[in-house]
């Protein structure tokens, strides 16, 4: 064979080839005709059976679950009625379909709904599915589409199974414990065949359509989010609460939940949901009903010989931390679950403020049997005095200051051109040092204030205990109580005007003008025209407050009323009580002691006299260089 011989076969395999490549059917020409085989056989298989079924009693022939598809598989769970299965006890109420074996409908007890009834539906069929999907070799096992025959049914258990023609089956098991868990797995029976050797995994579509619990829509929305916590000791995250997010999860989770304000459903894998689940949360608009679209699809471990089920157990109860913590420990997998992240305590150190303190006296508190008002008047009294020595040395500190607020002026009068005003600052401090006072002593009051302060605002919102008490003329402590109302939604405002909102705006507002009194009291020279317009924005907050809080919960506007009326009264006590004459007689004592000891002199003013001797030293001798 020679060199042309060879050239003219390549040639012509090539075309070949190229022909066939260009003349072979497109993917959706292959996906049809793979679809119209799959529909023949299952056309061609139904026809048998129904042959067979007319026949008398013949004998079945043996069929490989492997060499046919899903629908003749199960043709016979294809068709059925569909019909309820209620688990329940004293907390919880649970509905199954026997038309895709799983949970349809649950009813949470003993907590009043949006419509005054006595029980809150926190999902039912039109808002939520739940759906195991099985990887055959050719077809698809999706239990959304089988009807199971229930069995072993008690008030707390039941066993549902959907059938297939080769005695294989697909079971559900349920069973509901004494709280709020429920237990359930996904096995399979004589299917091993139907599988590919080396499928480990289930497929779970988890969707839930959030309903709106409480009265405040954009509040609850605020409070409401899908929630996971990573496994393997990770940590618990979410999907932001106020945007709509499709997130793949990188990492292996222990569960995955689906949190209203107060209530939350959550779905707990023994074996951990594998890497690279998806998860979902669409926002809904006001005046739905519904507060977002939640989608989780989620995989874990299956086994299609049957010898080991795939178990799960779901949290379905109220967004309580103690409760939580007590369920928590009915499960069976032995993980540390940490499920009472699911009530937001706040950041790290706001949250360890909140769980280590105010959990511990909020049910010391409740369980005294006291109105949830009187609860939250006791806790403020309580914070207050536990703060109230560190408040007053804090107010004495800057009464110092004040007293000392002419001798200060007359010390540094002479440095009033621009170019003194180091020199001015350098006396100042001398003079703090010698005096014995702090410049700094009357920010202190709302730094201590502070992380208490943002520790209920995280804490009052999340507390179920106050969702549907009343106080006063607070119908509900949880959400907003109005004083007027109006239709349509004003941007800022909304469409109501809360009166523990304006009360809360008033006290602010009378507890600025006794911070600025107490400052302005203090201020010498450039500080004091610096703290003119430094008032104006301190003015200014209360009114920002009225637009952040009007949508707020009455029990958090009520607290913060109530904490800051105190302060305003505990710094007019003070003012009223302290001995200007005898504080002054004090300090001129100090001043004496310390003026000819510098040795004596000590503190942050002495500290910062010192700094800013040094500074100046250095650009003196800068000068001098530059000359």
């Amino acid at each position: 064979m020679n060199k042309d011989t060879i050239t003219g076969f390549v040639l012509i395999a090539l075309v070949l080839v190229v022909f066939t490549w260009f003349n072979q059917p497109s993917a959706e020409q292959q996906e049809a005709q793979r679809k119209q085989d799959s529909i023949s056989a299952v056309q061609k298989e139904i026809a048998q059976k129904a042959q067979q079924l007319a026949e008398e009693q013949k004998a079945k022939p043996v069929v490989d679950s492997s060499a046919v598809d899903t629908t003749a598989l199960f043709y016979q769970s294809l068709k059925g009625t569909s019909e309820q299965v209620v688990l329940k006890n004293d907390k919880l109420e649970l509905t199954l379909d026997t038309k895709g074996g799983t949970l349809t409908k649950a009813v949470i007890k003993n907590f009043k709904s949006i419509d005054s009834t006595d029980h809150v539906t926190l999902f039912d069929k039109d808002d939520h599915q739940m759906n195991f999907l099985l990887a055959g070799k050719q077809e698809n096992i999706v239990t959304q589409n089988l009807y199971f025959t229930p069995s072993e049914q008690t008030d707390t258990t039941v066993t549902m199974t959907a059938a297939a023609h080769n005695g294989g089956s697909v079971v559900l098991k349920y069973r509901l414990g004494r709280d709020y868990l429920l237990s359930m797995s996904l096995q399979v029976n004589g299917l091993a065949g139907f599988f590919a050797p080396s499928y480990k995994e289930v497929e779970i579509e988890w969707n839930d359509h959030c309903r709106q619990q409480e009265k405040g829509f954009s509040f609850e929305s605020r409070y409401t989010g899908l929630f996971y916590k990573e496994a393997h000791d990770g940590g618990t995250d979410n999907l932001p609460e106020t945007s709509d997010k499709t997130e793949t999860i990188e990492e292996p989770l222990d569960w995955v939940a689906f949190r209203n304000q107060f209530f939350s459903a959550a779905l707990i894998s023994k074996d951990n949901f594998a890497a690279n689940a998806t998860l979902s949360s669409v926002q809904d608009q006001k005046g739905s009903g519904y507060l977002k679209r939640f989608e989780a699809r989620l995989k874990t471990a299956f086994d299609p010989t049957g010898q080991q089920a795939s178990e799960f157990e779901m949290y379905i109860g109220p967004n309580n931390f103690r409760l939580i913590q007590a369920v928590e420990q009915q499960s069976q997998f032995g993980k540390d679950l940490d499920l009472e992240q699911l009530v937001n305590l706040g950041w790290w150190l706001l949250r360890w403020i909140n769980r280590w303190f105010t959990l511990y006296v909020f049910d010391w508190l409740t369980g005294l049997g006291l109105n949830m008002g009187i609860v939250l008047i006791l806790i403020t009294l309580l914070l207050k005095g536990i703060t109230f020595p560190m408040v007053k040395k804090s107010y004495m500190s800057s009464a110092k200051m004040r007293v000392l607020k002419p001798k200060f002026e007359e010390a540094t009068k002479q440095y009033d051109k621009p170019e003194d005003q180091m020199k001015k600052q350098q006396e100042m401090m001398s003079l703090y040092s010698k005096y014995g006072v702090s410049p700094l002593s009357g920010c202190l009051p709302m730094l201590i204030q502070m992380p208490i302060w943002l520790a209920m605002f995280f804490f009052v919102p999340n507390a179920i205990q106050l969702r549907g008490e009343s106080f006063l003329w607070m119908d509900d402590l949880s959400t907003y109580d109005p004083i007027l109302e109006w239709g349509t939604n004003i941007w800022g405002i909304g469409d109501h005007l809360s009166l523990t909102c304006i009360l809360f705006c008033a006290a602010q507002l009378i507890y600025t003008w006794f911070s600025m009194q107490q400052q302005k009291d203090q201020m010498v020279g450039q500080q004091a025209e610096q703290m003119k317009m430094m008032q104006w924005m301190m003015y200014i907050m209360p009114l920002m407050f009225f637009f952040i809080f009007n949508d707020y919960s009455s029990g958090l506007n009520f607290y913060y009323f109530v904490s800051l009326f105190m302060s305003a009264a505990i710094m007019w006590t003070l003012r009223k009580t302290t001995d200007d004459a005898k504080l002054l007689a004090i300090l001129e004592a100090n001043y004496q002691a310390n003026k000819n000891n510098p040795k004596k002199q000590s503190g942050f003013a002495a500290r910062l006299e010192a700094m800013q001797k040094q500074a100046d030293a250095m650009r003196n001798e800068r000068l001098k260089i530059k000359n």
